[in-house]
């Protein structure tokens, strides 16, 4: 099985990632789950403007979909900027907006049968806001998006210090982490068993 973390970070490489950071706990606990992950800092690629699975020369993102459509678990991991998910984030779910007319050789949409969750760091509140917006969408393009299947740290409202600075509520924020992945998984396993048909016409 395979898992494909997407970092919707506002910072290129190699500045250190919040939001990596934590979305790493939800991806070492799917390691040892035997789950394969890759990691992909959306940020660092030229994705195109648009709602099309490849918008011409120099888009990155038919790369990326091919790698989302290789795994069958999606972590989408954003930061919160103005109590809403980053821009990039943004930018990562009007791309999968194709995969609403994409369908498999058994005519179900291609994001049936594979399960997403979301990560979400920030200094405010708005954590969950960020995770009903991302998850909202994830549903709407195909995916399963399974009971608590989220994480997220931030030290309440105003200017504050940032995760990868700041120990206190880390604890809770990895323990929901685990907790992610375990449900994650084990909806994958049951989908894999028992996978969805495609919707009646």
């Amino acid at each position: 099985m395979r898992a494909l973390v997407v970092n919707c970070t506002l910072k290129p490489s190699p500045e250190p990632s919040n939001t990596e950071a934590l979305a790493e706990v939800v991806a070492a606990e799917l390691r040892r789950r035997d789950v394969t992950v890759d990691t992909v800092r959306a940020v660092d690629l030229n994705l195109r403007p648009g709602v099309e699975t490849d918008m011409g020369d120099g888009d990155d993102w038919p790369a990326v979909h091919a790698r989302v459509l290789d795994a069958q678990i999606l972590v989408i991991a954003s930061p919160t900027w103005l109590g809403r998910p980053s821009s990039v984030a943004q930018r990562v779910l009007e791309r999968m907006d194709a995969m609403l007319s994409e369908t498999d050789d058994e005519g179900r949409p291609v994001a049936f049968n594979r399960v997403a969750g979301v990560v979400v760091t920030g200094n405010e509140d708005g954590a969950h806001h960020v995770i009903s917006e991302i998850s909202g969408a994830l549903v709407d393009i195909g995916y399963t998006v399974p009971g608590q299947s989220w994480t997220y740290w931030h030290l309440g409202p105003g200017p504050g210090p940032d995760y990868l600075d700041e120990t206190r509520g880390r604890d809770w924020s990895h323990s929901t982490g685990r907790a992610m992945a375990a449900n994650l998984h084990g909806v994958a396993l049951a989908l894999q068993a028992n996978p969805l048909s495609a919707p009646p016409s």
